[in-house]
């Protein structure tokens, strides 16, 4: 039985078009209560502070986790928030911690009820039906488990002999390329480098990673037009800035440190501007919770001075009406483009011009759904503005057109040089803590010549140096019986992939799956033939080897890289960091390998002195990670040197996408998350900003596309999705709730709603599901299929 001890009707039950699979998805089993109210308070303040206080009720040691929260994110022997990648505050001004983050460190601080007392007494069949929450619910894992087929239950295994099934199934394959392997955002640089250190030794460049799904889009498209995969800006920038633009973020939820940054940005007069489909709270009023004062007299401060409410793919329509309106005025105003900085650093402009100049306001606003004078008055903000960053997040790029769109941000930066000086850049807002990391520390299916260059030069081998597989392909090669063995560093890629199906097929397909994990989730549940589940110290842990304490490092998503030290006891004596999870399954995949695998996993300075000599920025790294907040990797397009073919940064004049109207009284729908969620991890039913109470089942539509169909509220609704391939998909009992979203356009949860995207819903321009930018048909529920 589940936890929950309830038995799910069937609506519970046909969440999701996976046979078998009753579960997916699933936060806790709704009870049947559930509600919706309009949420108008402030963003964070006391309903933050409150629910804070019932996550460490929940957890069990309060003290701890209070404890916790004022280590986390302080320079002074603290460690780093294991949520979200927003930067610390530069000059420790700051309480930094937040609702989001303290949630996740309390989760990572459960208890290890995980243990082999617990899997001797249930199957995998049986730990199928428990929803995901339940299964994460359950506590931390506690000592490494082998898959027994025979038994169907996972059973301890040793160490040494975990390490041994990985090399000894890895040398066993007839190519390298038959095994992948994939990184979730919170793993650290010294592991990160580690890890394909390890895979590119043993001959592949298979490494598909959290970003092929989130951010892909981003790298892509900053480094066409301007060198480098990250943005150019820092909190100094932010603290500078009279005009903030957030595309496709809701920052309350996302990263919600980032609302402290928006107050002061208000309170001494700077624009900020939402432009989203949906109205979110993070667009309205905040009260940061560390500002005690404010907090005493529940006084809020206004967050935002216009909401731009752009239909599903309408954001690269209405950037080039923004530069529209821009490039017009030059014609009363000489000075509203700067065209010394156009003149001296840019490529492509005539082009672009041109361009824009054909382009009909009829397209922009059609394209957009926003009408010519609110374009215009958005345009007009910006030129009133001298000093302007735009910050964006999956909202843009999980889109066919993402590349285009990011692209385009760049093209309204550069009209008036809002690159490569205080106070103004391109900012992509990243998910995961280490997520940046990840990238610059060499996970990369499609790693750059001078990168292996190095990486062989220093380390004294031959890097494949043909292109790996991204996450898509990596499932389909699963599937197809190409890619047989499957590794996964941190993470639930079975929730977090698209087309769930046909993921749940590829790694059952697999020889052998191997978890390196905290929590049990649903990855652990969907495996192969044989299973591995790995568990390894969290960050808040104390990590101890053989030279003594050791400390970690994360790249941030403004590219400030600083060390952490665990605070806390391990929750049990069987677990291991990822260092050395990662140094003992390559020594064991590498027996004659030169690499010195066990004096890296004993002493992590010694990775971060090979690593100061491949990875550029990295020089000196270790006195400069120990140094008070860290150090920053020199972003050299911050200092207008773009290392593009031309030496200069790059205009973009792609044509404006032609798919943001489903047409056929067809909606286009986004996922999104809930405030109660880090990722695919759901720490109940209840969205609180969104006023969402007890289920996450539901479709939020607009009032008038609910009344075309003859909807009420909460009605039960079936949802159709219609691939690029020509497959449909179908979710069953959801439940319509009205909300405020321009007509034709829709919005439900992931990882639930990843059901809808096909395989074949992949960007052409980033390889990244489609996941917000979904085509589908809502209809009144009919009886579900057996």
């Amino acid at each position: 039985m589940s936890p929950s001890d309830k038995s799910p009707d069937k609506e519970q039950l046909m969440l999701g078009a996976v046979p078998g699979e009753p579960a997916l998805g699933r936060g806790p089993v709704p009870d049947g209560h559930y509600s919706r109210h309009e949420y108008d308070h402030p963003a964070a303040g006391w309903g933050a502070a409150r629910s804070v206080a019932r996550v460490l009720e929940r957890a069990g040691e309060p003290l701890e986790g209070f404890r916790a929260l004022f280590m986390m994110n302080q320079e002074d022997g603290g460690f780093d928030c294991p949520g979200c990648a927003w930067p610390d505050d530069p000059d420790g001004l700051h309480l930094d911690i937040c609702e989001n983050g303290a949630k996740h460190v309390t989760w990572e601080m459960a208890h290890a009820k995980a243990n082999p007392e617990f899997f001797s007494a249930h199957t995998v069949a049986e730990l199928a039906g428990w929803t995901d929450y339940d299964l994460e619910d359950l506590g931390r894992l506690a000592e490494p488990l082998s898959y027994n087929p025979a038994t169907d239950k996972y059973e301890p295994i040793s160490w040494d002999d975990a390490f041994a099934l990985v090399g000894d199934t890895l040398r066993a394959l007839d190519s390298p390329h038959q095994a992948a392997f994939y990184t979730s955002g919170r793993l650290s640089n010294e592991a990160t480098f580690l890890y394909q250190l390890w895979v590119r030794e043993f001959g592949t460049n298979n490494l598909p990673d959290c970003s092929n799904m989130c951010h892909e889009a981003s790298g892509r498209a900053l480094t066409a037009a301007i060198g480098s995969g990250k943005g150019t800006v820092d909190l100094h920038d932010w603290a500078d800035a009279d005009a903030i633009w957030l595309l496709g973020d809701n920052a309350a939820s996302n990263a919600p440190r980032m609302l402290t940054w928006l107050a002061e940005a208000e309170r001494r007069g700077a624009q900020l501007v939402h432009i989203n489909p949906l109205i979110e709270a993070a667009s309205r009023r905040t009260i940061v919770p560390h500002e005690f004062v404010e907090m005493a007299r529940f006084r809020a401060t206004k967050i935002g001075t216009m909401n731009v409410q752009v239909r599903i793919g309408g954001d690269m329509a209405l950037l080039r009406g923004v530069a529209k309106a821009v490039l017009e005025a030059t014609e009363q105003d000489s000075d509203a483009i700067d065209r010394d900085f156009i003149e001296r650093f840019t490529h492509g402009f005539d082009e672009y011009r041109a361009l824009v100049a054909s382009t009909p306001w009829s397209e922009l606003v059609d394209g957009s759904g926003i009408a010519e004078p609110d374009i215009r008055k958005l345009a007009d903000s910006y030129l009133a503005s001298q000093r302007a960053i735009i910050a964006w997040c999956l909202g843009l790029t999980q889109h066919e057109h993402g590349v285009d769109t990011v692209r385009e941000i760049v093209n309204v930066l550069l009209l008036r040089g809002n690159i490569g000086r205080d106070g103004a850049g391109p900012c992509p807002v990243r998910g995961h803590s280490n997520v940046q990391g990840n990238r610059t520390c060499g996970i990369n299916h499609r790693p750059p010549k001078d990168f292996l260059d190095r990486l062989g030069e220093v380390c004294g081998f031959e890097p494949p140096r043909e292109e790996g597989l991204g996450t898509v392909p990596t499932i389909e090669g699963m599937r197809s019986g190409d890619v047989k063995v499957f590794v996964s560093l941190g993470g639930n890629f079975a929730l977090a992939a698209p087309d769930q199906p046909a993921t749940f097929e590829g790694l059952r397909n697999c020889d052998l799956t191997v978890q390196v994990s905290t929590k049990l989730n649903r990855s652990h549940i969907v495996h192969g033939k044989r299973a591995l589940i790995l568990p390894c110290l969290g960050r808040s842990e104390r990590d101890r080897q053989a030279s003594g304490e050791q400390g970690v490092t994360v790249e941030d998503a403004m590219s400030m890289v600083h060390i952490s030290f665990g605070m806390k006891e391990p929750v049990s004596p069987n677990l291991r960091s990822e260092t050395a999870i990662l140094a003992g399954m390559a020594q064991a995949t590498l027996p004659d390998s030169k690499t010195p695998w066990a004096s890296y996993r004993g002493n992590y300075d010694l990775i971060r002195d090979t690593m100061a000599r491949v990875l550029d920025g990295f020089e000196d790294f270790n006195a400069r990670a120990r140094h008070p907040h860290g150090f920053r990797i020199r972003q050299l397009a911050r200092d207008r040197v773009f290392q593009t073919p031309s030496g200069r940064a790059e205009f973009s004049s792609a044509p404006l996408p032609d798919d943001v109207d489903p047409g056929d009284g067809r909606l286009m729908l986004t996922t999104v998350r809930s405030h109660d969620q880090f990722n695919t991890t759901i720490y109940s039913n209840d969205d609180r900003y969104r006023g969402l109470k007890g289920l996450r089942t539901v479709i939020f539509m607009n009032e008038n596309d609910m009344r075309d169909r003859g909807l009420a509220e909460f009605g039960l609704i079936d949802v159709r999705s219609f691939s690029k391939d020509g497959t449909e998909r179908k979710v069953y009992g959801y439940r319509a709730v009205a909300y405020d979203i321009p007509p034709g356009n829709a919005a439900g949860y992931m990882p639930e709603l990843n059901v809808l995207c096909g395989l074949a819903d992949i960007s052409t321009q980033s390889e990244q599901p489609v996941t917000k930018h979904l085509v589908v048909e809502v209809t009144t529920a009919e009886p579900a299929p057996t």
